[in-house]
């Protein structure tokens, strides 16, 4: 089979022929059809610090993306042959504590799909069955490649109450525009997303954000008095990882906020924790999706009109990966799907 490999420890990714992945009794082989470059992938292509202390050499890379079972093991009773399906790209030990209490979203053990277990860019793909997700019929195969990165906006937006409530997101790029379609979605009154760039911001607003707030030039404060709010948002979604964007949404806050973050800054971060205190803030990490609450509240929303596709930008064949990230690294791109059927 063709995949893309990570081959070397140095910048750049290389199309290459493998052997099809072996699978075992409790796994399943999946023929990809799709899937999406994330940011994590461009990490990896760059060869940053991260990906020099994270990746192992060689390996094939890539974690969002869609395909057809066409194999499973002898253990596998609940998935068949034929069916179009995804997968949770966190691979879990299934004994620490949180997973034998059923909280396998923080399994201590982890392993990645695509970072340091083989990955998705490639025509087939072996995963246990545990971390495999079936779609409802019908469903657009680019918009289920895109379950991953949904799956974080939605892990992030729905950890509150959203409904009637007024929402501030920091940070546009894909998962924070997908979040403000999430919070509309999910009854939000006022979605404000903020950003540097106007691209993001006009893709944010598509997708559902009531307005948009160009920090480079205005103010989330002025926004609020705009939108006749009194007392600050509701619930925080801090996409970014921007300490400044960071500051700006606990100066924004109403007492007794509740914050959800996903961004992962780099560098550190000075926090307010005078304002958190006096102002009696919440602060939540969240990382990947819970499983499978998330997946099914994925497919229900999808299903009941959630329209993401918007945030798709490029559509390729797997052979012209290089002009996929190449869109990626410019800022050109949001989402940039390969096509593994040509």
């Amino acid at each position: 089979m063709y995949a893309l490999v990570k081959n070397e420890a140095a910048p750049g990714l290389s199309l290459e022929e493998l052997p099809v992945p072996e699978f075992s009794i409790n796994d399943v082989l999946i023929k990809v059809k799709r899937t999406a470059i994330c940011g994590t992938d461009l990490h990896i292509y760059n060869w940053d610090a991260w990906a020099e202390k994270t990746i192992p050499v060689p390996m094939a890379i890539g974690h969002e993306f869609v395909g057809e079972i066409v194999e499973v093991g002898s253990n596998v009773i609940d998935f068949t042959p034929g069916q179009i399906v995804s997968g949770e790209g966190h691979v879990v030990c299934g004994r620490c504590r949180n997973c034998m209490a059923g909280k396998r979203h923080l399994c201590a053990h982890a392993r990645g799909v695509g970072v340091d277990r083989p990955g998705a860019f490639a025509e087939y793909l072996s995963l246990p069955m545990s971390n495999v997700w079936v779609h409802r019929p019908n469903i657009d195969l680019d918009v289920a490649t895109l379950f991953d990165p949904l799956g974080n906006a939605v892990h992030t937006a729905l950890q509150y109450d959203l409904l009637g409530e007024d929402v501030l997101i920091t940070g546009a790029g894909p998962i924070g525009a997908m979040a403000a379609a999430v919070c509309r979605h999910a009854g939000a009154r006022h979605v404000v997303v903020t950003d540097i760039i106007p691209g993001r911001l006009a893709l944010a607003k598509q997708l559902g954000a009531t307005c948009t707030v160009d920090v480079s030039s205005a103010t989330v404060a002025a926004t609020q008095r705009q939108l006749g709010m009194m007392e600050g948002f509701d619930v925080g979604l801090e996409m970014s990882g921007s300490p400044a964007a960071f500051q700006e949404m606990l100066a924004n806050m109403k007492h007794g906020g509740k914050i959800a973050m996903l961004g992962i800054p780099d560098q550190d971060m000075t926090v307010d924790w005078n304002t958190v205190i006096f102002n009696m803030l919440t602060l939540k990490g969240i990382y990947g999706r819970e499983m499978y609450e998330t997946w099914y509240k994925m497919s229900v929303m999808v299903e009941s009109g959630l329209d993401i596709s918007p945030v798709i930008t490029h559509r390729l064949p797997y052979t012209e990966f290089e002009a996929g990230f190449a869109a990626m690294r410019s800022g050109e791109a949001c989402k940039v799907i390969l096509n593994w059927e040509v």
